[in-house]
């Protein structure tokens, strides 16, 4: 199939995508890798009025640290750039491990960060690793920016906080956990997952075999990327070992609400997540210097 028609406009500065953006709410779309977007203008499921191009805004690129530990993502940043820019290699592995899983590599060469935030596929891995990581995502719109913790950006499948008229410009990432596990189940490399896991953990000060802070979160299970709250209490001051690992995984069926397709059903998926949520654990726990038994 072919698109349906629509008029095209590059914008220049942020300002003027904003601008765009305001004229028709609601009729407009950004364009920026396009990876998820060309393919669902083909299709027609979505049928845009004006398609507004934001690959020429310097303000939504660079990958900035931060004094305290963290840095700032601007939205334009590429999948493959995430996976190999040293910063993000250092302070957040888990970051450059998830964006490693997305696709193919011409996926990853053109994806941005920013778009896969926006489409929110309750599949895709850069959302859940964030939501692990406790980003807060900002926004830019007519009536100024904004910051939205990430665990309330996503509301439900392929919807966010965003406004119609708002622009995400740029992810904050804080100082990230030491302790982090990413694992996926897909059919083929390159396909979306099944159901995976992201991990971060922390442990308790002078503790070196006690969890202090955990955050779980599935993707693939639920309509959006999904914390996985019974798994994270059970963690809490818990020890370090595969047993607790095992006793986390068997409780996270409760949290997750998977979909039924013909590549597997909602009982597979929460099987899967039981049991990635185990080895994201592990994971986590050997990066932490801990010994699972």
């Amino acid at each position: 199939m072919k698109p349906a028609p629509f008029r095209y406009a590059r914008a220049s500065t942020l300002a003027e995508a904003i601008a765009l953006l305001a004229e028709a709410p609601g009729e407009r779309k950004l364009l920026a890798g396009g990876q998820s977007l060309v393919p669902m203008l083909n299709m027609r499921l979505v049928r845009p009025a004006v398609l507004v191009d934001v690959n020429r805004l310097r303000e939504l690129t660079g990958i900035v640290p931060t004094a305290a530990g963290g840095f700032r993502i601007g939205a334009l940043t590429r999948h493959a750039e995430l996976a190999a820019a040293p910063a993000v290699r250092a302070r957040a592995p888990l970051l450059a491990e998830a964006a490693r899983h997305v696709g193919h590599a011409a996926i990853r060469n053109q994806g941005t960060l920013g778009g896969s935030l926006a489409h929110a596929d309750p599949a895709a891995e850069l959302p859940a690793a964030l939501v692990a990581l406790d980003a807060r995502v900002l926004v830019a719109g007519q009536r100024g920016t904004r910051e939205i913790a990430v665990d309330t950006f996503f509301r439900g499948l392929l919807t966010t906080a965003l406004e119609a008229d708002e622009i995400l410009t740029a992810v904050e990432i804080p100082a990230p956990a030491p302790g982090w596990g990413f694992v996926e189940v897909a059919r083929r490399p390159g396909d979306f997952a099944l159901a995976g896991v992201a991990a971060a953990l922390r442990l308790a000060p002078g503790s070196p075999a006690r969890f202090a802070a955990a955050r779980l979160v599935g993707f693939g299970v639920g309509d959006r990327p999904l914390r996985l709250s019974g798994a994270e209490r059970l963690l809490d001051g818990g020890a370090l070992d595969a047993e607790t690992a095992a006793r986390a995984g068997a409780v996270v069926a409760r949290d997750c609400d998977p979909p039924s397709d013909v590549h597997g059903s909602a009982d597979y998926r929460r099987h899967l997540a039981t049991v990635l949520t185990e080895r994201a654990l592990l994971q986590a726990a050997a990066r932490l210097g801990g010994r699972p038994r």
